[in-house]
């Protein structure tokens, strides 16, 4: 079966319809979601109609968590006190901005989702708030992964794209009783795992303001990481617009993470 699997759309609904039309030009014949639909973007409701439209399994992003909980910040680490300040600006415009309906359906996502052995998640098995960084301990990534029952992790919550190997990883565990004067030790190899994140389609951070998503074939195993254009200009002009910090406008144009000063972004959304 060919997957095709996307993430942090964020409201930005040109990003996710671009990213629609390239999975249909990609022949995909199911579609899943890893959550964050809403946050930072001008299109909360519009985005979770097209996601329920479409019936695209989805499970529950931080944001989509938090909006649901009443929560004006998500436990994302935010570099300064200014960047966590616009973080809470965006999460009580999107709590005033979403509907009942919205609501109602962000309320019933799951936490993780399964089809055979590969496991979705938006953060971690753990939490929706956990971030699986492609530098992480191989152990732990490795334990991750083994908590799902599944061999392929798919996450994102990161907003970069990535795919890492977890190749015949050696377990030992010692196992010691207080109550006896001995140690048992026990040694196992982990199968072939992966993690794959793939990125954001509404809210990229790689280094490009293309949307990103990862199309994957369950009988090859072939991952591949695809980059969409699409008009940012129209989604950068409706942040301002609908008065969200312009400062995420300049963000989505660049493809960056956080920045604390930045060029006018109406200038960004002229371009």
């Amino acid at each position: 079966m060919k997957l095709a699997v996307i993430s942090c759309i964020h409201g930005n609904l040109p990003a996710l319809d671009a990213v629609l039309a390239d999975i249909t030009q990609q022949k995909a014949e199911k579609i899943y979601c890893v959550g964050d639909l809403v946050g930072y973007g001008p299109y909360p409701n519009e985005v979770v109609e097209r996601i329920r439209t479409l019936n695209i399994p989805t499970c529950a992003g931080c944001w989509d968590e938090d909006v649901v909980e009443g929560l004006n910040a998500c436990e994302c680490s935010y570099p300064s006190l200014l960047a966590e300040k616009r973080g809470m600006a965006a999460h009580a415009w999107t709590n005033q901005e979403v509907t009942p309906e919205t609501r109602e359906f962000l309320a019933q996502l799951p936490h993780s989702l399964h089809e055979g052995n590969l496991c979705f998640v938006h953060g971690s098995p753990y939490s929706a708030h956990e971030y699986l960084l492609p530098e992480m301990d191989a152990f732990v990534a490795m334990e991750r992964v083994l908590s799902t029952g599944a061999d392929v992790l798919f996450c994102g919550h990161t907003h970069v794209p990535y795919v890492r190997s977890l190749d015949n990883g050696q377990l030992q565990i010692r196992i010691t009783s207080p109550s006896i004067d001995s140690e048992q030790q026990l040694n196992f190899t982990a199968p072939f795992q992966q993690i794959i994140n793939v990125g954001s389609v509404g809210e990229p951070r790689h280094g490009r303001p293309n949307a990103t998503y990862v199309f994957y074939d369950t009988e090859t195993k072939q991952v591949t990481l695809r980059e969409v254009s699409y008009n940012y200009q129209k989604t950068c002009a409706a942040i301002i617009e609908k008065g969200l910090p312009p400062i995420f406008a300049w963000r989505l144009a660049k493809g960056l993470e956080y920045a604390e000063r930045a060029e006018d972004p109406t200038h960004v959304c002229a371009r």
